[in-house]
């Protein structure tokens, strides 16, 4: 609105251009004498609260004037405003208030030392000196103008500009009257020009997908219950513990009769109940937070301090963890520093400039994905993320956080062509900034939420991963064996009369298997996309294929490192992972499947039970080798053992040929049970074995004073554990 009548400061607060409105907007003192200037659209008139006089309104304008003493004017007034319909409200000025975030969290947030961020950007109910409001504040420090825009009022730009906070590049405005459950987004106008609609970086409730405004978040009313929990979890030593993890995505575990998604408090009684019965230590869920695109599974994250509204509110996830936990169940969520999506509404080009990314697409694109590189050499961006990290183990309790795409941070050519990418200043293809963010970030985490877990999905070489900061390492807790999975799987989808001449495939991952604290992964990531599911990467016919199925986890189940399967492959779902459908449950009515669930419970159980297979899961001497060599037959054994001494051979035969009276050397005599046999009818299997164990012979055999003889089924599993 072009308004040549009035002054420039005054024309500029009209057209939604002024950077700082408080220099022409609310209350101005000299001496005893009071100005109050309000600029209110729509309105046919307007007072203040208290006065019978109405304001003044600059001819040709939507500006409200007041002068009058000082004295009487109360330090926090109140406008009854009359729009053209005769409507009336009565509202506090929001230009009658000071600033509310402190100059030292302001200096945190730009050091990015600032672990509680989300308390101070974002959207927060406050009350001041007994008015109740909204605290929205923002980071852009090259806009010109930023406004909150919302149902509160009509999504006009021109209503509630913000306050610039100099150079920090925080804007932040308190308006008084919003209640919690009001959709908001940001306007912001560039140093170019242009208007630009964003969603708030730091909010935690959004609308669901495809409207995605913010909203402002109503109060915790969540009263957790899981305080036990979580002082035993700060007491653990979870190196020694056995941890079994199962990757969920809610959206497609269960769906309701309709086909539509499930609520978290349902989710949590079904799954938990689930998972307890499975045997499982803990679940890990792909990414809940907020996104616009279902088919990017979370990994395209546009709230990442939002729990999706998909599912329901934010104290509904409290709800699902809170039961979850006292269920005996931790809780991992996925979570996406990699990269972020570039839609308009979102983190890309936020102020107008390169603010959350790299500006030079060389540092700041993903091209494979489509996605943007945040820019980890950014104090303020460091911060965001870090703060994400703390606010969802602190405000939702959660037992760790599983980091996605960890080499895509650390090599600044990661999946790029020669002369796209820019070297370090050293000249290297380290990306040196992500790699002081993930130690600082693993650092924290560590220090303030004890007994809490950061995993690295990371599939490179890169040495110390798992290894504390102070010794040159990331700092992770764990580190997921890409290497293993892939020359496993690779191993199990060969024709098994050509398993022989591929034997090291088995064994050569003991060359650095202690070299981190891994986590051996089948995920989602191998059940999709033509991967075909892990049941059909099995060859032969159908009880080759569910034999082999029980083979594959038995192995899992007894090499050292901490277990992660994913949903559906615990009962052989056939086809591939489909976001868009539940998991095919109806062939749990089906014997084959039936014994497939079986076994992954048992091995779950035996897991468990066994110091043997979890105390020593880390360094050499957890296994001991009784035969790596016997390629020709396709057969592995080994020993697991514990801290106290305690052991358990395993025997597992790769083809489809039974092998009888087949011995092994063991450390101790006596009679040896038989825990587990893959094979069992129990099972779905042909029943072959030992007759519930053997006695050792007193003949020295492969390094031992004494041996076994044992049938080994075909396609198949042992556990034998000496009897006391």
């Amino acid at each position: 609105m072009s308004t040549p009548n009035i002054e420039e400061p005054l024309v500029r607060v009209a057209e939604a251009r002024h950077h700082n409105p408080f220099e022409v907007l609310g209350r101005h003192t000299h001496n005893k004498h009071a100005l109050v200037r309000a600029f209110i659209p729509n309105a046919k008139e307007a007072r203040i609260a208290g006065f019978d006089k109405p304001m003044v309104r600059i001819r040709n304008t939507d500006f409200f004037e007041w002068h009058g003493d000082a004295n009487i004017l109360p330090e926090y007034y109140q406008i009854i405003t009359t729009d053209k319909l005769g409507r009336t409200t009565t509202n506090h000025d929001p230009y009658s208030f000071p600033p509310m975030i402190s100059d030292f969290d302001l200096h945190l947030f730009s050091e990015g030392k600032h672990w509680h961020a989300y308390k101070v950007l974002g959207a927060h109910a406050r009350e001041f000196n007994g008015i109740s409001g909204v605290l929205f504040a923002v980071w852009a420090p090259t806009a010109e103008r930023i406004s909150i825009v919302g149902d509160f009022n009509q999504w006009d730009g021109r209503v509630h500009a913000m306050r610039n906070r100099g150079g920090s590049g925080v804007w932040e405005l308190f308006i008084p009257g919003i209640e919690s459950g009001s959709f908001y987004r940001f306007e912001i106008r560039s140093n170019t020009g242009d208007i630009l609609i964003k969603n708030d970086p730091y909010g935690q409730y959004f609308q669901k997908r495809p409207d995605n405004a913010g909203i402002v978040p109503p109060p915790v009313e969540h009263e957790w219950q899981d305080n036990r929990w979580l002082e035993a979890r700060k007491q653990a030593n979870w190196q020694q513990q056995p941890i079994s993890i199962y990757e969920v995505h809610l959206g497609s575990w269960q769906l309701d009769e309709e086909g539509n998604f499930l609520n978290y408090r349902e989710l949590a009684h079904r799954l938990a109940s689930y998972v307890k019965d499975l045997g499982f230590t803990h679940v890990e869920l792909l990414p809940i937070t907020e996104h616009p695109f279902d088919g990017s599974w979370g990994y395209q994250a546009t709230g990442y301090f939002a729990p999706t509204s998909r599912f329901g509110t934010p104290d509904d996830f409290r709800y699902f963890v809170d039961h979850l936990h006292q269920s005996g169940i931790g809780i991992i969520l996925d979570w996406v520093p990699a990269h972020f999506p570039k839609d308009q509404h979102a983190l890309a080009r936020f102020d107008g400039t390169a603010l959350y990314e790299h500006q030079d697409p060389r540092m700041g694109e993903h091209r494979d994905w489509g996605t943007l590189i945040f820019n980890y050499g950014r104090a303020e961006v460091r911060n965001f993320l870090l703060s994400s990290a703390v606010f969802w183990l602190e405000e939702f309790h959660l037992d760790g956080l599983r980091v996605d795409a960890v080499a895509s941070m650390l090599y600044l050519d990661y999946s790029r062509n020669a002369g796209d990418w820019i070297p370090n200043k050293y000249g290297g293809r380290e990306n040196l900034e992500a790699v002081d963010f993930l130690r600082h970030l693993n650092t924290v985490t560590h220090d303030q939420f004890p007994g809490t877990l950061m995993m690295a999905e990371e599939s490179t070489a890169w040495p110390q991963v798992s290894r504390p900061t102070w010794l040159g390492g990331l700092g992770f807790s764990m580190k997921w064996n890409m290497g293993w999975m892939h020359d496993t799987l690779a191993y199990f989808s060969k024709d098994p009369v050509h398993r022989h001449y591929h034997h090291d495939q088995l064994t050569f991952g003991l060359l650095y298997a202690f070299t981190e604290n891994f986590i051996l992964p089948f995920s989602h990531d191998e059940v999709v996309h033509g991967k075909r599911s892990l049941l059909d990467k099995m060859p032969g016919d159908d009880w080759q294929r569910f034999a082999s199925l029980r083979l594959l986890y038995s192995y899992m189940f007894t090499y050292p490192g901490k277990k992660l399967l994913f949903m559906g492959c615990e009962f052989a779902q056939g086809r591939e992972w489909n976001e868009d459908a539940a998991l095919d449950w109806h062939l749990m009515e089906r014997p084959q499947h039936q014994g497939i669930r079986a076994l992954v419970s048992r091995l779950n159980e035996l897991y468990k039970a066994l110091p043997a297979l979890h105390s020593i899961e880390f360094d050499e001497g957890g296994l001991e080798w009784i035969d790596c060599h016997d390629a020709s037959q396709s057969i592995l054994s080994y020993l697991r053992k514990s801290r106290e001494g305690q052991i358990a051979a395993v025997v597992l035969n790769f083809t489809p040929v039974p092998r009888e009276n087949y011995r092994i050397g063991v450390p101790k005599a006596g009679r040896y049970s038989e825990l587990l046999n893959s094979d069992s009818a129990f099972f779905g299997g042909s029943n072959s074995g030992n007759a519930g164990g053997v006695s050792s012979e007193d003949i020295p055999w492969m390094g031992h004073a004494q041996s076994i003889v044992v049938t080994i089924p075909p396609l198949a599993a042992l556990i034998l554990t000496p009897e006391e």
